[in-house]
Order: C-alpha cells, then sequence, then structure tokens
C-alpha cells in the first residue's frame, strides 16, 4: 500500500472517531442525575437527640422551583455514601397535604433553621447565597436517613432526622 493511501487512511480514521466523540457527547441525553449542583451544609438532629453532620446537601429544583431536591453526604470525597435524602417543599404544599402530626414527627421549617445561622450556602456568590436562603426560608424539610451509622451497607432501615432547631407547630 503507498504512502498516500496510508496517509488518506489514517485521515478518514481520524475523522470518523471525531465525528463519533462529537456526536456521543453532543447525544447524551439529559438524565434526572443532572444538575444537582446547589451545595448547602448543615448538621441535623437525629431521631436518638444526638447531632450529626453537617452533611454535605447538593441539590437541584424541580416542580418550577416549588421543590428542591437533595443528596446527602457526609463529605465532598467523590467517593462519599449518599446517606441522606431532603426534600425542600414550598410551605403552602406541605401544609395542605401533610396532616399536622406527620409533620411535626418528621418536617420542619426551614425559616427555623436558616435562622440559627447554622445552614451555609457554598460555592456561591454572596448575594446568590442569600436569595438562595430566604427562598428556602419558604419551604418546610423532610429528610429520610438511609445508610445508618456503623453499618457497613444500608439494612433498609429508614429515619427521620429534623433540624436541630425543630419546633413542634400547632396549627
Amino acid at each position: 500500500m503507498s504512502t498516500h493511501k496510508i496517509i488518506m487512511i489514517a485521515i478518514i480514521a481520524i475523522s470518523l472517531a471525531a465525528i463519533t466523540t462529537v456526536a456521543s457527547a453532543s447525544s447524551k441525553n439529559a438524565s434526572p442525575a443532572d444538575g444537582f449542583d446547589i451545595h448547602i451544609m448543615a448538621p441535623h438532629a437525629m431521631p436518638d437527640g444526638s447531632v450529626a453532620g453537617p452533611f454535605h446537601h447538593y441539590c437541584k429544583g424541580i416542580e418550577g422551583g416549588k421543590i428542591l431536591q437533595c443528596l446527602l453526604f457526609k463529605s465532598t470525597d467523590p467517593e462519599a455514601r449518599l446517606v441522606e435524602i431532603e426534600y425542600f417543599i414550598a410551605k403552602d404544599i406541605v401544609r395542605e397535604n401533610v396532616s399536622l402530626y406527620t409533620w411535626n414527627r418528621h418536617y420542619h421549617d426551614h425559616a427555623e433553621e436558616v435562622a440559627t445561622g447554622r445552614v451555609q450556602i457554598l460555592d456561591l456568590p454572596e448575594a446568590e447565597a442569600k436569595a438562595l436562603a430566604e427562598a428556602a426560608g419558604k419551604t418546610d424539610g423532610i429528610l429520610f436517613h438511609l445508610w445508618q451509622d456503623g453499618d457497613v451497607v444500608p439494612t433498609g432501615e429508614v429515619t427521620y432526622p429534623t433540624a436541630i432547631s425543630h419546633k413542634f407547630r400547632e396549627k
């Protein structure tokens, strides 16, 4: 085979590889895992009364911003275990759809939690962090602790931590 043919085949191969790479990158479909880039850090009150954390919350808004869903880790290590999930839900939605009994057992008012100063919004300019904290104050939160301390693997036991500042509502 001539040198000219070898060069042409190499150019065609490189071109096809480049086209395939660009096509696969641009054809990546959006997924529910995309967008968890709001970084919040806060400790939690565990069901036994102990304080744990702080937990790193990686969140994204859904449902037109009425809900913020968060994946919670004990550290920022890329290999950190997913240990909790939290939902920030507009107060009017929660309070119209959850009994007072359930709210007092499992939910907490983010306005109360933010006011304690224990919540840190990371990786954003100060003005954006302040606006996000104000928006969070208009939500109630519910936490699901999925991987209990000391367990080698998740056992299926789910507990419901809350904010350290949790106060029971009367109405």
